[in-house]
């Protein structure tokens, strides 16, 4: 747990604007708005540093969305850029390109493809932008140790908000910025599997983040299932090798 919250985010702040000072000059922050604490958090955040007139939220619903009111609330509330582009039609035509071209769409294949097309998307919408754009990942410390994202999909961008963080100080930060508790204390989803993160990991972030911060998990079979997840993901956190000759 963060000691002195308020000092946090004043440090996090000067951070997102001493890089874009160095790296996008002028430029505004782009992120997909999903309605969950993380793009709540990293949007507000990105407002108070850059203004809220250099930060553009987008809303990528794959067809229908049930919780795209959430989305909604969240630009609304902080009054930034937003725009929806739904990419329900194109995740199913290259579903379908895939199928008839022989590769299989097993659950997994079919859960990571809106995520890519939802990078693509933000990439876009910030080579559109007049002046460009940055895009911002979205990604927490506790996702990011189990590898709980998409690579090349939730899990790249140009900058991370909020990947020095466990998923219990995201909330202390939301907390902090005086955001609405429907959002930031909303139970985590990756809208795409129909299961909460939790059930779908099979333990508690509050679990995991103790594990993070300390070492320390007495349940052996949950310690096991993290350090797997951990190794088995590290690609994910790593740049890619490549041979020197």
């Amino acid at each position: 747990m963060l000691k002195n919250v308020e000092k946090t985010v004043e440090e996090l702040i000067k951070w997102i604007q001493e890089y874009f000072e160095l790296n996008g000059k002028g430029c505004s922050a782009v992120l997909g708005i999903s309605g969950g604490k993380d793009s709540c958090v990293t949007a507000a955040l990105l407002a108070r540093a850059l203004g809220k007139d250099r930060v553009v939220g987008v809303m990528m619903p794959d067809g229908v969305q049930p919780d795209i009111s959430d989305s909604e609330a969240v630009v609304n509330l902080l009054g930034i850029r937003h725009m929806t582009v739904n990419i329900g039609n194109t995740t199913r035509a290259l579903k379908d390109a895939l199928s008839d071209a022989g590769s299989e769409i097993t659950r997994d294949v079919g859960i990571n493809i809106p995520p890519r097309v939802r990078m693509t998307t933000l990439y876009a919408v910030a080579q559109g932008l007049e002046n460009g754009g940055r895009v911002i990942n979205t990604c927490n410390r506790s996702e990011d140790y189990i590898g709980y994202s998409t690579k090349f999909g939730d899990s790249a961008g140009d900058m991370s908000v909020l990947a020095g963080f466990t998923v219990e100080e995201v909330l202390q930060i939301g907390d902090c910025l005086g955001l609405p508790a429907n959002l930031v204390h909303k139970k985590p989803s990756d809208g795409l599997s129909g299961m909460s993160d939790e059930d779908k990991i099979g333990f508690t972030y509050a679990l995991l983040d103790k594990y993070i911060s300390t070492g320390i998990c007495e349940d052996e079979r949950i310690k096991s299932k993290i350090d797997r997840m951990h190794a088995l993901n590290l690609h994910k956190l790593e740049l890619m090798p490549h041979f020197t000759p």
